[in-house]
């Protein structure tokens, strides 16, 4: 074999579709899922619209979630009626929208007393501070929260209406809880399971709508060029511009660096920390009967531990955080979270040998002074500006924003964009269905019809659990198994040649990080083994047309993230494939 010389890669051809017509109404800075559902929301209008995102698709905050869409119970303290209506509201309509991905979900609080924090709740509704020593709240507040929790929900029923439990029944329901709780109140939300795949389908409708739809993940903005922006490709640097008649920043906690670097400074952002690990812990599993459990510790931070894919999350925290500088899970917020453990199932064991996943992301919060992290508002807004030589180019920088809301949000944030252009609606997305979603089998019968439809290249098992990976999708992933071959995995059961192939070829995969944390969960549930790590590097390499070269330094950044951000031990040594590029 001879020797390699490092070439500069080529760009790619989403990075081409741009360059080749560097002109658009409309680019969207930040592809994390608000920056996503703009995008979106804007092509189904007819718009001609670009994303850059500078890393790969929801893997920035939007990465670093609870996994959960929820309408934030704990807001009604603070008097955020109205996000808590919309949040409600858009739960409801994400389980309608996304039957694939988004499932209800029981939540738990564990209640210890019956008056504690009555007297500090209304001075907190008030200054929107922290009154004196934080105390977990009482039976009377949360049931008078969960009351109009529930109030907020008028659509026919989505979920359940919260229950009460005495501490004989909350015992019987969850027997490893604290023997001196006095009662537990129940309400559902929803889980997403694999938020970052509901985040791919979004781009995908995007994308579908035509060619005035243009998408690019690893592509940063720098600065301008007179009135245009100044892009760069992050895999083969080259640097480009693109005229624009808005531009829309919804690059999260980085929002005021973006706006830094296109000459317009901002001072909207103070984003908190937030962590979680990921547990492997099957009697911790178990005690949570199938729905999570919620409080609020004495700390005043929220705490949630509940099954997720097999394994137990368990997060969060609430810290300040500079967005200069990576977000990392720390050994004390590992120690932390234990402490939660043990504070409500005392009798369970939990400690690091059991941790296979831990990650952290900055929250998009707006800048807020001398506010605790917690009693920070989780509202949006919109901030309104210009830039450019002659000012004429109008900007949009989105501030704050949460998953649950993304769909409003990106609506909101869409109708001020189509005023700036003088343009119509089209069409509203408050009925219509996401990617996966569309056609999908919500009763035992259709789920039977469509599997039997779609069995013959794949067994009806195999077509079964593609099913529950991407929806109605899976009929994308069947088609091109057809086409190009399929052959199990020999380290992760479940998944075939193909299906890799259809991810990595299809799915905008650049880096092998992107297909281990985001295209699949392999790395959430601690299946991200040595053995794997390789079996999956050597598929993705000719996929991508990787070099031996190429791949043995992809290997090693993909084991620098994994170690820093997430804590996995994986080795980075070449690995001879005789499918690399020669």
């Amino acid at each position: 074999m001879t020797s390699e010389t490092p070439t500069t890669p080529a760009p790619r051809g989403v990075v081409t579709a741009i360059t080749d017509t560097p002109r658009t109404q409309v680019i969207v800075l930040g592809g994390g899922i608000n920056g996503i559902a703009t995008f979106r929301d804007l092509a189904l209008q007819g718009v001609d619209v670009i994303l850059v995102e500078r890393s790969d698709y929801c893997s920035g905050a939007s990465a670093a979630s609870s996994h959960m869409i929820h309408g934030g119970v704990r807001y009604l303290e603070n008097g955020e009626f109205r996000l808590v209506r919309e949040s409600v509201q858009e739960r409801n309509r994400l389980l309608r929208l996304a039957p694939h991905y988004v499932k209800p979900l029981p939540t738990t609080i564990p209640i210890f007393s019956t008056f504690s924090g009555i007297l500090s709740a209304p001075l907190r509704f008030l200054t929107h501070k922290q009154q004196g020593k934080p105390k977990e709240r009482g039976a009377l507040l949360i049931k008078v929260g969960l009351t109009g929790y529930d109030s907020f929900s008028r659509d026919g029923g989505s979920v359940p209406r919260h229950e009460f439990a005495g501490r004989r029944k909350s015992l019987a329901k969850l027997p490893q809880l604290r023997k001196d709780v006095k009662y537990t109140a129940t309400y559902y939300d929803a889980a997403v399971e694999n938020p970052e795949r509901l985040a791919l389908d979004l781009v995908a409708d995007a994308l579908a709508t035509g060619p005035h739809a243009r998408a690019a993940n690893y592509v940063e903005a720098i600065g301008t060029r007179g009135n245009d922006v100044l892009l760069r490709d992050t895999v083969s640097g080259l640097e480009f511009t693109v005229a624009a008649d808005v531009v829309i920043n919804t690059t999260g906690p980085w929002t005021d660096l973006t706006n830094a670097a296109l000459g317009t400074p901002s001072t909207f952002m103070g984003g908190t920390k937030g962590s979680h690990i990921v547990l492997d812990n099957p009697e911790l599993y178990a005690a949570c009967a199938g729905g999570e459990v919620f409080f609020e510790n004495n700390d005043g931070r929220i705490v949630l531990i509940y099954p997720l894919n097999g394994k137990v999350l368990v997060g969060t925290t609430d810290l300040e955080a500079d967005p200069g500088e990576p977000a990392v899970c720390t050994d004390e917020e590992v120690s932390y979270f234990f402490e939660l453990v043990t504070h409500v199932f005392p009798g369970i064991a939990v400690d690091r040998e059991q941790i296979v996943f831990r990650y952290s992301g900055i929250r998009p919060l707006p800048r807020h002074d001398d506010t605790a992290p917690g009693f920070v508002s989780r509202d949006y807004r919109i901030e309104s500006s210009a830039y450019g030589t002659d000012g004429t180019v109008r900007m949009l920088s989105l501030v704050g924003g949460k998953w649950t809301t993304f769909r409003a949000l990106s609506e909101h944030l869409a109708n001020d964009t189509l005023e700036l252009l003088a343009a119509d609606r089209r069409t509203s997305t408050e009925n219509l269905m996401i990617g996966g979603g569309v056609g999908f089998p919500t009763t035992d019968r259709d789920r039977i019809s469509w599997v039997a439809t779609h069995s013959g290249v794949v067994s009806a098992e195999r077509a079964e659990k593609l099913l529950g990976r991407y929806g109605t999708k899976a009929a994308d992933v069947i088609a091109f198994i057809a086409d190009r071959g399929d052959q199990p995995l020999d380290t992760l059961p479940g998944f075939t040649t193909g299906e890799i192939a259809y991810l990595v070829e299809r799915e905008h995969v650049v880096h092998l990080t992107d297909l281990f944390l985001r295209r699949t969960i392999v790395a959430f549930t601690g299946s991200l083994s040595q053995v794997v790590f390789d079996e999956l590097s050597s598929i993705v390499a000719p996929s991508l047309g990787w070099s031996s070269e190429q791949l043995t330094i992809e290997r090693q950044l993909a084991v620098r993230d994994l170690a820093l951000f997430h804590g996995l031990d994986l080795e980075a040594s070449p690995i001879q494939t005789e499918h690399a590029t020669n």
